[in-house]
């Protein structure tokens, strides 16, 4: 099982390796990266925490909107594609479960991703400590961004590869990974916001939110990565919040929401029919 599936991800690496919107997402991962590590120097001395460690509280935020974006970018066509090219078919005649045919996917689309990620956090981790060397106190910081956003971007390849064998058209997956990147990333925590706003410190605030931010993986994310870190004070939105919820809450919901998400596209695609 496990060649089949490492001969799948193989296949997937190269073909993913060709999608241009990878490498736009990719290069504008660095570019923001460094840009944020430019700007990290500013609010250190204010909060007492090196600079490295502010840096990954901004790449928290920057991870939170681009992350689940170039996952999506490389899993909305991963079944509607191979059933508009034709090839679903001939992919399925394979002595390969279909099961393992998302795994060969998701192992490839993960290591694209984890390319992409190491390049713009290292990009931003090199700029922090050639400017100022006692930064590296916050590189477990940053080792725990990188492999928590390798996380984050595994649970929306699986919500792609969800609506990829829902929609079955790449224009139709298309539009759904847009509505669901804008629901869970941007949408979600305006309405969280509002609703705080309304409650005026009521039981929303303080019984609900916590729960509501959990059960969102982009927040999830976020929260974890913000606890943990040494510059909670740098962050802003959700940063009051991290300090209230329990890091294991946040790292539990870290590690759930990929097989879940996992488990929704398998369920999905052995709907699908050729």
């Amino acid at each position: 099982m496990i060649r089949r599936i490492l001969s799948t991800a193989a296949l997937e690496f190269r073909i993913a390796l060709r999608n241009r919107w990878v490498a736009i997402a990719t290069a504008l991962m660095v570019v923001f990266a460094l840009v944020l590590a430019a700007a990290g120097a500013a609010p250190t001395g204010d909060i007492g925490a090196d600079r490295l460690s502010v840096v990954v509280a901004s790449l928290t935020s920057l991870a939170v909107y681009l992350v689940p974006l170039l996952a999506l970018l490389m899993s909305f066509d991963a079944v509607a594609g191979e059933v508009e090219r034709g090839t679903l078919p001939l992919l399925l005649t394979y002595p390969v479960a279909r099961a393992e045919v998302l795994a060969g996917k998701l192992v490839a689309h993960m290591a694209i991703l984890a390319l992409a990620v190491g390049a713009g956090y290292g990009a931003a981790a090199l700029a922090a400590v050639w400017s100022d060397p006692a930064s590296t106190a916050g590189l477990p910081a940053l080792w725990r961004l990188m492999w928590s956003s390798t996380l984050l971007g595994a649970t929306f390849l699986g919500a792609g590869y969800a609506l990829s064998s829902i929609a079955r058209r790449p224009s139709g997956a298309a539009g759904l990974a847009v509505g669901l990147w804008l629901g869970l990333v941007v949408l979600y925590d305006l309405a969280l916001l509002a609703l705080i706003v309304a409650d005026g410190g009521g039981g929303f605030t303080t019984e609900v939110l916590p729960v509501a931010l959990l059960a969102n993986p982009a927040d999830a994310f976020r929260l974890f990565n913000l606890s943990a870190a040494q510059a909670t004070a740098a962050a802003a939105g959700v940063g009051g919040a991290a300090a209230t919820i329990p890091l294991w809450q946040s790292a539990l919901s870290v590690l759930a929401w990929p097989l879940a998400a996992l488990g929704l596209a398998i369920a999905a695609f052995r709907k699908v029919t050729p």
